[in-house]
């Protein structure tokens, strides 16, 4: 029995849904393990996941008898086929966020549907809570890119581009294990390290320079996060200072992370520490991390969000100086009830490079 359907198959009866079609990419991957092109169809009796031949092999040997999914070739379906799917199905659910209005009103003709309804993400709040094997997945991306930083540390030096730097992390990722990155990776030195979403520049690191690293990878199509910043001979006083503060913050989240916590004062301690110092958070504290680089929660000084045992967000507080640099901290945690575990454990005190 495939238990992440039969989970949402309950959130749907709840709403009066007796189906639901499925065609967020990500989502299907949650569900079925299918990353091939396609869609889901929960059916009143079946689960159903149409594709083109050129998938059938790969989807057929990503299935086992436990998902309980028939799969279709769309040449073979026919028009009355279509129609029949929902019969004596009053309201079936659809991703709003993923299709277009074209769409809706094609799924709606082609199936002969009463009232296609809005589901308001409702997988991707039932994929907040992560389960074992995710969460397996999830530690290896992160012991992967906790493998990189150390290889980074010896292979900086002045003179490499920021460019290369990103090229070198792509590299050992594709040769260490993960699937690829997660997302772009920001390397920032010197003053493009203010730039808290800055790209790789030909910009060759120089001595005295800080250099801000977010990266991660994917592993079985789940993801890591990390960023650190680190120095390129001993820093000035005042970059200590923004450092130690960002530090003394992103520890004291970590000891605040647990089931029960809510995100919106967690936010508002650590915008109220910088602000005192002169500083602000410029952006979110941390996001969920799962099959997506951000999803759900999203930290936030404006609206109240309780963590739950087995999320998996981020703890990320950053300052930055225009023009000058920046400084950025960033974890993986798992949260349990007591508190959380960190699943990204490189070092956090100074990086010292003498380059």
């Amino acid at each position: 029995m495939n238990l992440k359907i039969k989970c949402l198959r309950g959130k749907l009866a709840g709403k009066n849904m007796q189906g639901m079609i499925i065609t967020n990419p990500i989502n299907i991957r949650y569900l079925t393990g299918i990353t091939a092109e396609g869609l889901l169809l929960l059916t009143r009796r079946e689960n159903i996941f149409i594709t083109d031949a050129r998938y059938i092999e790969e989807v057929n040997s990503t299935l086992t008898i436990d998902d309980d999914v028939i799969v279709y070739n769309v040449s073979d379906i026919s028009k009355e086929d279509y129609e029949n799917f929902f019969t004596f199905c009053e309201n079936i659910g659809f991703e709003e966020n993923h299709i277009t209005y074209a769409k809706y009103k094609e799924y709606k003709h082609k199936y002969i549907i009463n009232n296609l309804e809005e589901t308001e993400g409702m997988i991707e709040a039932q994929r907040v809570i992560k389960d074992e094997k995710e969460i397996e997945y999830i530690k290896k991306a992160c012991q992967i890119t906790d493998q990189c930083f150390e290889h980074l540390l010896q292979y900086i030096k002045i003179g490499k581009t920021e460019k290369e730097i990103a090229f070198e992390i792509e590299r050992y990722f594709k040769t260490h294990g993960a699937e690829k990155e997660a997302f772009d990776t920001i390397v920032a030195s010197g003053p493009n390290s203010s730039k808290p979403h800055a790209i790789p520049t030909d910009r060759e690191i120089a001595y005295g320079d800080c250099i801000t690293i977010d990266f991660g990878c994917m592993y079985e199509g789940y993801c890591s996060d990390m960023t650190r910043t680190i120095f390129i001979g001993e820093p000035k006083e005042s970059v200590k200072k923004v450092y130690d503060l960002v530090l003394k913050n992103q520890l004291q989240t970590l000891k605040d992370l647990k089931e029960g916590a809510n995100l919106k004062i967690l936010s508002k301690m650590v915008d109220n520490d910088f602000k005192t110092h002169g500083y602000s958070l410029i952006h979110a504290l941390g996001h969920g991390v799962g099959l997506e680089i951000h999803e759900k929660p999203f930290f936030s000084i404006y609206t109240d969000h309780f963590l739950k045992e087995n999320m998996v967000v981020t703890n990320e507080p950053g300052i930055y100086i225009p023009n000058e640099f920046g400084v950025r901290i960033e974890d993986t945690v798992l949260i349990t009830k007591s508190g959380c575990i960190t699943l990204t454990n490189s070092e956090k005190n100074y990086s010292i490079l003498e380059g």
